[in-house]
């Protein structure tokens, strides 16, 4: 299985202690449907970044030949600090070493503090032992992780997040961008996966990400908000909110006794939906059908069969990496640096599997997913 979003927050789910929301919901007889936390957002403009920052591409974030030259003759050195480890944090190493090839930066630390803060506190003393002029890093926890990266704050170190910052930080200061998805493009992407799972018609339960974190909080309310505005065959008539994957599954039970004839279900990420995946096979459904991000060979071999599990939205982690290392380089010349910066993403269904786990992870799917497609 893949490291999904849902895995890469896990200390965060821990560390403020969540409380599952407890939405109720209204069918289709007319009641109000309690959406909690999700609201209708502007989807017509990009997603901007956690502090307002506006969006930049990954694409126009580059370094000229005689760039790349100049960066070659510094000799410089890099450390990864990840927050947990698994394909999608394999792919964003592979495509940084791949980037760092080509600038002959050396990299003289990889570390993953498996979602633990003081952890990664520890490993960011360890690496600025090696004195890297670079750390690509994503952090564990947006508050303690103030103190634990200030140490190479102060020391100059040029610092690149993936996909989340660090509370009090600013770009151009203590660190120098943030890349991640369009989050906005992928809720978007989420609900046109789900209009072709249902014909364009039909009913669905939403399963959101019951926390403060602007990753998912934009990908759900861009999902509910594409449903509600684009796709109007298609009517909400449940909404719950979960602070831990595991809940999922009891979630969707309730939904699934409240709307026996529920068609669709959106889950805010993969891991979240195996528990959902559980609670259809449990039930004897093999009617509803469902949405989500990020890929999994769990969820994905159920796709490959042609059951409920119909598609997912894949960020893309080698570019990520990829153009992380760009923006090191860019700084170590004394470039400014667009303070955060967007990815592509691909829509997977059972059509295009195989060629979705090439482009997001830059891999074959495994064994038992390429079996299931008949290609093993």
């Amino acid at each position: 299985m893949i490291n999904s979003i849902g895995v890469r927050l896990a200390a965060a789910l821990v560390a403020v202690g969540l409380v599952v929301g407890a939405c109720s919901s209204g069918g289709s007889s007319g009641g109000q449907v309690n959406l909690g936390r999700l609201h209708v957002v502007d989807i017509s403009q990009p997603a901007h970044g956690p502090n307002g920052e506006p969006p930049t591409s990954a694409d126009d974030v580059t370094l000229s030949a005689p760039d790349i030259e100049k960066v070659k003759q510094g000799h410089y050195t890099a450390a990864f600090l990840w927050a947990g480890s698994g394909d999608w944090y394999n792919a964003v190493s592979a495509g940084a070493l791949d980037r760092f090839k080509q600038l002959g930066i050396d990299v003289v630390a990889q570390t993953s503090a498996e979602f633990d803060a003081a952890k990664q506190a520890n490993d960011v003393e360890t690496a600025m032992a090696k004195n890297p002029d670079i750390i690509l890093t994503l952090p564990v926890d947006p508050v303690s992780g103030a103190r634990a990266f200030r140490p190479a704050v102060d020391a100059g170190t040029v610092i690149v997040f993936a996909d989340n910052g660090i509370n009090g930080y600013k770009a151009g200061q203590e660190y120098e961008s943030i890349v991640t998805s369009s989050h906005y493009e992928m809720g978007e992407a989420a609900a046109e996966l789900m209009n072709k799972a249902l014909g364009g018609h039909g009913q669905i339960g939403i399963i959101y990400h019951d926390a403060d974190f602007y990753v998912t909080n934009q990908r759900d309310d861009s999902f509910y908000t594409s449903i509600k505005q684009k796709y109007t065959g298609i009517q909400v008539v449940a909404a719950n909110g979960f602070a831990t994957e595991s809940g999922t599954g009891d979630i969707a039970s309730t939904m699934l006794t409240q709307h026996p004839d529920l068609d669709g279900i959106y889950v805010a990420w993969d891991v979240a939906a195996e528990p959902v995946m559980d609670a259809l096979r449990a039930a004897g459904n093999t009617h509803t059908k469902v949405v989500t991000f990020d890929l999994g060979a769990t969820n994905d071999v159920d796709m490959a069969q042609g059951g409920n599990f119909y598609g997912t939205v894949a960020d893309l982690p080698y570019q990520i990496g990829s153009t992380m290392a760009t923006i090191a380089g860019r700084a170590l010349l004394g470039e400014q640096n667009p303070p955060y910066v967007t990815v592509g993403l691909v829509e997977v269904t059972r059509d295009n599997l195989v060629q979705g786990w090439h482009e997001s992870l830059h891999r074959a799917p495994p064994d038992e997913v390429l079996q299931a497609l008949g290609q093993g």
